[in-house]
C-alpha cells in the first residue's frame, strides 16, 4: 500500500487579522497552516517546526516584509516565499523576486490565486530539491571518476613541472579556450580535468565530447538539442551539449577529426556564443569554457590541413603540449607506484611490493601507447602474477628493444618471453626436474608452472614427462 506524502506546513505572517484567518481557514483543508501576526513570533516558530511555506505580507510590525524575506533566505535557504501586499508596484515586486521570493500576490486575491500560488511555489521547491540532488550528484559522479582517471598530475620531471603551472594559471582564468595536444595516451582528458577542477566552473558539469564519433547528420542535435517532432526520430526534446555544459566545461576530444563542414558551423557557434534548438527559432546564449585535444602535432593543426586556421586560433588561445612518456622516463617509477596501489586495490590482489628490476626494465620500454599503455601493462602484470611480489617475469608482453643476452643475472636488458622459457628451464634443471620443488623455486603455483611449459613448449626428459 503506498504512503500518503505528508501535508505541506505553510506559514502566514500577516498582521491584518481578516487575511490571516481567510489563509488560515481556506488553507488548513489540505495543508499543516500556522498564522502569526508579527514576524519575532514567526522567527521562533521557524525555529521549532519544519517549514515548507512562508506567506508573508510587505507591511508588517517590527519590520518590512523584505527583510523578514532577506533572513529566511539566509537562516533557511529550503523554505520557499510567498510575498503579499497591497502595495503591487513594479518595483517591489521586482525587488522581491530578486531577493528570493517564489511568487507574488497583489491584495485583494482570491481564494483560487492563492491555490495556484501555492501549487506554483510547490513545483518550484520540488526543481530546486531536484536541481541541489542533481549538483549533489554531479559531485559525486566528479569524485568517482577523477579516482578512477587520477586527480592529480603524477610526476617530478620538469615536463610535468611546467604542465602543473600550466594548469594553474589556465584555471584561474574565467573562460580562456585551451588546446592540449599530445601522442594518444599522455593523458589530455586528464589535464582537461584538473583544469575544470581548478577552476571556479567545478561545481558544474564537464561534458567530454569524442568528435571523431559525431555523425555529420547529428551535428545540429548533438550540440545544440532539438524540439519534439522536429525531425523523424526526435521524440522528445532534448538538451544538446552546449546546454547542458552550461556554466561547465565542454572538452572536444580529438577535434582534429572533424570535417572542415562540421568545423565551420562549430567555429560560428563559438563566436556568437549563441545556439538554437533545431525545431525551434529562438537563440540561446551559453557560457562555457573550451578545451580542446587533438594526438597531432601543434605545427599540424596551425598548418590548416587537418583543422581551420579561424577555428584554431579560436580553440588555441592557451596551448598546452604533453610530452610522451619516453621523454620522461624519470616519472616511470613513480607512475609504476601509482598504478600497482590502485590496481591492486581495484583487482583485490594484496601484493606485497614490485621487485626492483621492474623500474630498470620499464624504464627500458619506448612505451608508443603512452601512460595509457603503461597502466594497461601493470593491469596484464598484477593479474597473471601468482606471488606476493610482482616481477619482470610478470611482464611477458615487453620485449626489450635491446634483444637477448646471456648473463640471466640481469633483467634490465631481456626479451621477457624467452626469459621466462630460460628462467623455468634453470630451475627445473637445479631440481632434477622436480615440478613441485620447482614450482616453489620461482616461486608460484605447481599448476602455473604447467601451464608455462606447456606454452613454451619446453622438452622434458621422457623419464620426468
Amino acid at each position: 500500500m503506498k504512503a500518503e506524502k505528508p501535508k505541506i506546513n505553510v506559514l502566514v505572517l500577516d498582521d491584518d487579522p481578516v487575511y490571516r484567518n481567510l489563509l488560515r481557514s481556506v488553507l488548513n483543508e489540505k495543508l499543516n497552516v500556522f498564522a502569526v501576526e508579527a514576524p519575532s513570533i514567526a522567527f521562533k516558530i521557524l525555529k521549532n517546526e519544519k517549514i515548507d511555506i512562508l506567506i508573508s505580507d510587505f507591511k508588517l510590525p517590527e519590520m518590512n516584509g523584505l527583510k523578514v524575506l532577506e533572513i529566511v533566505k539566509e537562516e533557511y535557504p529550503g523554505i520557499a516565499v510567498i510575498m503579499i501586499s497591497s502595495v503591487g508596484d513594479m518595483d517591489t515586486v521586482i525587488v522581491a523576486l530578486r531577493n528570493g521570493a517564489a511568487d507574488f500576490l497583489r491584495k485583494p486575491f482570491t481564494i483560487p490565486e492563492i491555490w495556484v500560488a501555492i501549487e506554483r511555489t510547490c513545483k518550484f521547491s520540488e526543481l530546486n530539491s531536484n536541481l541541489n540532488q542533481y549538483k549533489k550528484k554531479n559531485l559525486l559522479l566528479n569524485d568517482v571518476v577523477n579516482n578512477e582517471l587520477g586527480n592529480s598530475i603524477i610526476g617530478k620531471s620538469s615536463a610535468v613541472k611546467v604542465i602543473k603551472q600550466q594548469i594553474q594559471m589556465v584555471a584561474n582564468t574565467p573562460d580562456t579556450s585551451v588546446l592540449i595536444t599530445g601522442e594518444s595516451g599522455t593523458g589530455k582528458e586528464l589535464v582537461a580535468r584538473a583544469i575544470h577542477n581548478l577552476s571556479k566552473r567545478k561545481d558544474e558539469l564537464f561534458c567530454a565530447v569524442n568528435m571523431s564519433a559525431v555523425p555529420e547528420s547529428l551535428f545540429e542535435s548533438e550540440f545544440f538539442g532539438h524540439k519534439k517532432g522536429s525531425f523523424t526520430g526526435a521524440l522528445v526534446d532534448k538538451a544538446g551539449w552546449f546546454e547542458t555544459a552550461n556554466e561547465g566545461t565542454l572538452f572536444f576530444d580529438e577535434i582534429g577529426e572533424m570535417s572542415m563542414a562540421l568545423q565551420v558551423k562549430l567555429l560560428r557557434v563559438l563566436e556568437d556564443r549563441r545556439f538554437t534548438r533545431v525545431g525551434t527559432q529562438n537563440e540561446q546564449k551559453f557560457d562555457v569554457r573550451i578545451i580542446a585535444a587533438t594526438n597531432k602535432t601543434n605545427e599540424d593543426m596551425s598548418s590548416g590541413k587537418s583543422l581551420r586556421l579561424d577555428l584554431y586560433h579560436r580553440l588555441s588561445t592557451f596551448i598546452i603540449e604533453l610530452p610522451p612518456l619516453r621523454n620522461r622516463q624519470e616519472d616511470i617509477p613513480e607512475l609504476v607506484d601509482y598504478f600497482f596501489h590502485s590496481l591492486s586495490k581495484k583487482l583485490g590482489k594484496h601484493l606485497k611490493d614490485i621487485h626492483p628490476d621492474v623500474y630498470g626494465l620499464l624504464k627500458t620500454y619506448p612505451f608508443p601507447g603512452n601512460i595509457r599503455e603503461l597502466k594497461n601493462i601493470m593491469e596484464r602484470a598484477l593479474i597473471i602474477c601468482e606471488s606476493d611480489q610482482i616481477t619482470p617475469l610478470n611482464f611477458i608482453s615487453i620485449s626489450s628493444s635491446s634483444g637477448k643476452i646471456e648473463d640471466t643475472s640481469s633483467f634490465t636488458t631481456y626479451d621477457l618471453v624467452e626469459l621466462e622459457k630460460q628462467t623455468i628451464l634453470k630451475a627445473l634443471k637445479k631440481v632434477n626436474f622436480n615440478k613441485a620443488e620447482a614450482a616453489r623455486l620461482l616461486n608460484i603455483e605447481w599448476n602455473a608452472l604447467y601451464r608455462r611449459i606447456q606454452k613454451h613448449n619446453i622438452e622434458l626428459p621422457s623419464n620426468f614427462k
